[in-house]
């Protein structure tokens, strides 16, 4: 099987990285100091067409595979987690729910604006009580009339503050568990979405995450998204595609902290000699990038099983668990290079260190993987 990158995706890397390097990286440190969330920039990256990278273009998106969004997030991420998970969640969760589930006249209302970040997204299924069991969820929605109404909360919601559109899963009918979940479309403004506090975070402190809660939330029935009681179905759908993605924005984030750590490894002197000619220096090192290496491949092959629309349950969850647990220890192991400079924010690997964990937390706990990944082997060998 052919890994490499064709011609279109080689210059998707090159302009974000170009891009990354020159508008995102220069603001990073800043806005992880003071949880400034880059709004601007979010603006810009639509003018590029990174906001709809799946969206069609009869839709006002770009209308590129999955591959490219991987490659897009990737290369922001090595320059800056917070922003590179804007991108992962707006496209892959908000505008990816409504591509997935929405009714023609939705995806004409609404992806045009997404497409272009004029407005952002938000996507809800966390809450205080149900993270990884988010079958246990509590917000309700009560048909009546002809809207529904919602009452609850969410927690964790990347683009709380920020967002203009709101994918909110609700239950409609408690009784049937998770099969009885529907997803909806809310807009910021409307009576009933409150914003609440936003959370001062270990690491993607640019990002923006907030609590959400509902009273009496009232959505038009025609902005149901999908058919009733089938949005837990579409959600673990979504999250399958959005899992490779998550492990390519670790990926970024475990091939900043290894060029950083090389470069300094060549500079940084001590007994005489670069520490680069210490054994010790050379295997973390060596490590680091034959586990990024293996990473990839895994990112590669659960990305082309999206594109090519076969199912890749086992290989999401494989290229998310594998790849954020070697960006962690390959930024563990930038740290550690750079000794008592990797413990201060004045060198990045230490922000790459703690935006790495979220990344075996979100869109699904490393825990959940294996179990993810153990009950699709059963399904094959037992």
């Amino acid at each position: 099987m052919d890994f490499g990158f064709e011609e279109n995706h080689l210059m998707i890397k090159e302009m974000v990285d170009e891009f990354a390097k020159n508008e995102i990286l220069p603001g990073a440190m800043h806005r992880d100091e003071v949880s400034e969330f880059p709004l601007e920039i979010c603006r810009q990256l639509g003018e590029l067409g990174l906001m709809g990278i799946l969206v069609p273009e009869e839709y006002g998106g770009s209308g590129m595979d999955v591959t490219s969004f991987a490659i897009a997030v990737e290369s922001i991420a090595r320059y800056d987690g917070s922003t590179a998970l804007s991108v992962q969640a707006h496209n892959g969760l908000s505008c990816g729910h409504i591509l997935k589930a929405g009714s023609e006249d939705l995806k004409k209302k609404y992806l045009p604006q997404l497409a272009t970040a004029e407005k952002l997204g938000a996507w809800c299924l966390t809450e205080p009580g149900s993270g990884s069991d988010a079958s246990s969820m509590k917000t309700t929605a009560e048909k009546k009339g002809d809207r529904w109404v919602i009452n609850g909360s969410k927690n964790f919601i990347t683009h709380g503050t920020y967002g203009d559109i709101f994918i909110i899963m609700a239950n409609t009918d408690p009784a049937m568990g998770n099969k009885g979940i529907t997803a909806f479309v809310a807009e910021k403004g409307w009576d009933g979405l409150h914003i609440g506090k936003k959370e001062d975070k270990l690491g993607m402190r640019a990002s923006d995450t907030t609590s959400l809660t509902f009273e009496n939330l009232e959505v038009p029935e025609e902005n149901m998204l999908g058919e009733l009681n089938m949005g837990f179905v579409d959600t673990m759908k979504i999250l399958d595609r959005g899992r490779a993605v998550i492990a390519a924005l670790a990926l970024g984030l475990g091939r900043g902290a290894l060029e950083e750590s090389v470069s300094y490894a060549k500079e940084r002197k001590a007994f005489g000699k670069t520490i680069a000619d210490f054994q010790a220096i050379q295997w973390m090192i060596a490590d680091s990038f034959t586990e990024l290496q293996a990473a990839k491949v895994l990112v590669q092959k659960a990305c082309w099983l999206h594109d090519q629309d076969k199912y890749a349950k086992k290989e999401s969850s494989q290229a998310k668990l594998y790849a954020s647990e070697a960006a962690h220890r390959a930024c563990h192991r930038g740290v550690q290079i750079h000794g008592g400079y990797g413990y201060v924010n004045e060198y990045p690997v230490e922000r790459f260190w703690r935006d790495v964990k979220l990344c075996e937390i979100g869109e699904g706990t490393s825990e959940i993987q294996r179990e993810l990944i153990f009950n699709e082997v059963c399904k094959t060998y037992l």
